[in-house]
């Protein structure tokens, strides 16, 4: 009896449990890495047919990794390396200005649609909502341009229209407006006036909404070419957009005219179209890896209703 006691007091090794194996979120992983090679590889094959030669593209079609390796597409479109550096620098000096002031302006107009005991809320509100339905057009746009603000050839008019986006005021405002109220009362209380609530409060606590909307803002002042196409004829003032359409039109223009001549012109069509998209995106890109770690709480600005 006591033997058998004591074998049942001896304590039983602990049995090992498998791990559960999740089958819904490996699937779910698995798909969300379909979706992102899905977006990826566009981007893949043009920087592979940017650096193939035209034969191999013509036979064999686009591929992920380059076939007969060749960089005649960047010589070709780099041929000046002053006028496109230039034309960089314009872009880049347009982007980041336009992008710094857009967000000032935006951001103090939004707080201000935001306060409930602003007076001129609501017709403010309205005219905004109003001016993102609908528009005066282009040419009343050019006519104030040219012929009374006088801004063609300067790089104020590849800034000044791009400057507010009502639908941009209107998601801030929606963000601005879910910020919690016990901290702006208490900074109230502590004797701060409505600049110092903006600059000190409102402001660090809304960086993602910052980001999310700066990032686009800057896509918008990098992608344009159109302000400048109606602008500018000074060819120091052109952004890079404009200088890469400039040369994706006259090579488009000399293979038309010798396809009508019957004529035969060795010009790498395809490659340089891949080329020219990656020396278009390549450095917005970049900047979006500095503020990607924002996105994911600024992608859901004005997902909550006021």
């Amino acid at each position: 009896m006591a033997q058998q006691a004591s074998t049942l007091d001896r304590p039983r090794p602990a049995v090992r449990s498998r791990p559960r194996v999740d089958v819904p979120r490996i699937v779910m992983h698995g798909i969300l890495t379909l979706v992102s090679l899905a977006f990826v590889m566009p981007l893949l094959i043009i920087v592979s047919a940017s650096f193939s030669s035209e034969s191999a593209i013509s036979a064999n079609g686009y591929s992920v990794l380059p076939r007969q390796f060749s960089t005649f597409a960047y010589r070709y479109v780099l041929d000046d390396p002053s006028a496109i550096l230039r034309a960089y620098g314009v872009s880049i000096l347009v982007t980041t200005v336009g992008t710094v002031a857009s967000l000032a302006v935006m951001s103090m107009l939004a707080f201000s649609l935001a306060q409930r005991s602003y007076r001129l809320r609501r017709p403010l509100s309205f005219y905004v909502l109003f001016t993102m339905i609908f528009s005066g057009g282009l040419v009343p746009g050019y006519i104030l341009i040219t012929q009374y603000l006088h801004l063609q050839n300067t790089l104020l008019v590849l800034i000044l229209p791009y400057l507010v986006s009502p639908w941009f005021v209107l998601l801030l405002r929606t963000f601005f407006s879910q910020l919690p109220d016990e901290i702006l009362d208490a900074a109230r209380v502590d004797g701060a006036g409505d600049w110092r609530l903006f600059t000190r409060i409102v402001l660090p606590l809304s960086k993602p909404a910052l980001a999310t909307v700066g990032l686009f803002v800057a896509l918008v002042y990098w992608n344009d070419w159109w302000l400048g196409l109606l602008y500018i004829t000074n060819d120091k003032l052109i952004p890079v957009q404009l200088f890469l359409y400039r040369i994706l039109t006259n090579i488009d223009f000399v293979t038309s005219q010798s396809q009508f001549a019957g004529q035969s012109l060795d010009v790498p069509i395809q490659t340089l179209r891949a080329a020219i998209a990656v020396l278009a995106i390549g450095p917005i890109v970049v900047a979006f890896f500095f503020v990607q770690r924002f996105l994911i709480r600024g992608i859901t600005v004005g997902g909550v209703k006021d």
